[in-house]
């Protein structure tokens, strides 16, 4: 299966691309952990993607569609994949369509602002590999440390408030028409968020149940 998730920062999109992915045994490629890992070793692309997420902007097209294609481009991508992340904008959407890829299901999760705004404020990122948790929703052991790699946990830039309303912004301008572009298409599955995570899964799995028919 190509899967997709959309929804806003913090809806839980790559908590549930981590489920599914475990779940029917497909990788799932997150463009924030790709563009982290970028900026982490300091390449160009990396550097140059660093200082719009630091604003809460979005990474320009080029940049990210040059890391994406370059990531599904890999042996590991042949059986199947999930998208976390991108596309952002109808403009990724369609060099998507170019490459000759077509998704087998798209599902949009929808949380409200405020709920977005309070999840956010909790939200912790392991500096060392990559992980993510949260304090209420999904602690870890032992506070501040990583479950998987006992690295220090963060607070990454972009999960500031005033640069949290600035991301929902954005995101509301310019990647939530993907909905309707990825409607038309026949593909798309909507997922009302809930406050357990567990909650989300059994109505995420549900909706991809019925893709595959």
């Amino acid at each position: 299966m190509k899967l997709m998730f959309l929804g806003a920062p913090g809806a839980g999109k790559g908590t549930q691309a981590e489920v599914v992915s475990e779940r029917y045994h497909i990788p799932a490629v997150s463009t924030g952990a790709l563009l982290r890992e970028a900026m982490a070793n300091g390449t160009e692309l990396g550097m140059k993607a660093k200082s719009y997420i630091d604003g809460g902007a979005l990474v320009p097209d080029d940049v990210v569609i040059g890391i994406i294609k370059e990531r599904l481009a890999a042996d590991d991508m042949e059986g199947g994949f999930i998208l976390d992340g991108f596309p952002r904008t109808v403009a990724q959407a369609k060099a998507l369509d170019d490459m000759g890829i077509k998704m087998d299901g798209v599902i949009s999760i929808e949380v409200e602002d405020d709920a977005i705004i309070r999840r956010l404020g909790g939200r912790r990122l392991c500096g060392k590999c990559g992980a993510s948790y949260h304090i209420d929703y999904k602690p870890t052991a032992k506070e501040g440390v990583c479950d998987k790699c006992d690295g220090e946990l963060v607070i990454r830039a972009d999960d500031k408030p005033e640069v949290i309303k600035s991301r929902l912004v954005v995101y509301h301008d310019q990647t939530e028409p993907l909905k309707d572009f990825y409607a038309e298409k026949g593909v798309l599955k909507t997922v009302v968020g809930q406050e357990k995570i567990e909650d989300t899964t059994a109505l995420t799995i549900a909706a991809i149940e019925s893709i595959r028919g």
